[in-house]
């Protein structure tokens, strides 16, 4: 008789751990492998602290497995993962992804746009979240997914820090001139590191879609991680995005990651609605010369030479970054910083896609 991976987990899920719960229903069995009539799986406690008191139990998920008709060789390695960010009332975001088949797009939203860049620094947060300010300036209903786990700055540039209250295993986002926000970073102190790996990644990721409390919504903004990693392929794959905007700077350095960027985008089969050039030009405030600090036009030449939309030209700007740290995107303004993010926000909904 040739035992099956199902065969494995009904085996498992006889184990009882500490607090109660089993292998199985704890969601702490992880890589079961079946190669004919060897069995390998690993049991992945929550913490260290945990793992020193869980050898009893990878001794009786040994034996258990050991029992099963075919079964010859049983391996079971017993490890730890850093810990998950506690929320209020239970709730804990991070942990591996659920099993789930079809989309993990929350039901009230009608478009999810992902905001993208090859490299960090080139301002994909800034642009996310004064995109996002003017698009719910221009009517629409708006949320805003910090979805950068290991340097989220939504929750600085929005204004917001209180922790969000939970029901049940609901979590409640926050508002902020006018748009829904939902972070990692409002889980954890400020200082604070996440230090995980991609699964629990993964992880986050889902539960910020499918466990928070979205509502109705026209458009999500993904402020996504700089890269092409696991949360940005997740995202694109079991999330139905609408399509996906890229940010850069127009230096040659920026444009090389940008490229990977849009290249991942094209290979998971998301359409890209186009690219925006970030510090773009500097004016100067006293005599009012301009600089290209980054140089001149490498975006807009990508945008040309790939037949995308280049979306927006912004510059270099003092007020912007005032903004973003003291809360209040420079979009939730006067100016002519605000009138560009409005222009952009018009070109995004006459076009449909926000």
């Amino acid at each position: 008789m040739t035992v099956t991976v199902d065969d494995v987990r009904n085996a498992l899920s006889q184990i009882a751990i500490p607090d109660g719960k089993t292998l199985i229903s704890g969601d702490l069995v992880r890589a079961i492998q079946v190669d004919g009539a060897t069995v390998r799986f690993v049991i992945e406690a929550p913490s260290s602290e945990v793992a020193r008191h869980m050898e009893p139990v990878r001794k009786a998920a040994e034996a258990a497995v050991a029992s099963l008709p075919g079964v010859d060789v049983v391996s079971v390695a017993l490890t730890a993962h850093g810990p998950a960010a506690p929320a209020p009332s239970g709730v804990r975001i991070g942990g591996h992804p659920k099993k789930q088949t079809g989309s993990i797009k929350p039901s009230g939203v009608a478009r999810i746009l992902a905001v993208g860049s090859g490299k960090g620094g080139v301002g994909k947060s800034t642009v996310s979240t004064n995109l996002a300010v003017a698009l719910a300036r221009a009517g629409r209903r708006v949320g805003l997914l910090d979805a950068d786990i290991y340097g989220p700055s939504v929750p600085r540039m929005m204004g917001v820090s209180e922790r969000p209250k939970s029901e049940d295993d609901t979590i409640i986002p926050l508002q902020a001139h006018g748009v829904t926000v939902m972070s990692i970073g409002l889980m954890l102190p400020e200082e604070k590191a996440v230090i995980w790996r991609g699964p629990m990644l993964m992880g986050a990721l889902q539960q910020m879609l499918s466990q928070v409390a979205w509502g109705t919504l026209d458009v999500l903004i993904v402020d996504l991680p700089p890269g092409t990693g696991d949360v940005a392929m997740t995202l694109c794959q079991k999330a139905q995005v609408t399509g996906a905007i890229v940010v850069s700077t127009p230096q040659d350095v920026a444009l090389l990651d940008a490229r990977k960027a849009l290249d991942m985008f094209e290979t998971l089969k998301t359409p890209v609605l186009g690219l925006i050039e970030n510090m773009a030009v500097f004016t100067c405030p006293h005599c009012g010369g301009q600089s290209h600090i980054f140089g001149a036009g490498g975006v807009a030449e990508e945008a040309e030479r790939r037949d995308v939309p280049l979306l927006a030209q912004l510059p270099l700007d003092l007020d912007t970054r005032l903004a973003g740290d003291g809360g209040v995107p420079v979009a939730a303004g006067d100016g002519p910083l605000a009138d560009a993010y409005a222009v952009l926000a018009d070109r995004l909904i006459d076009g449909g896609m926000a």
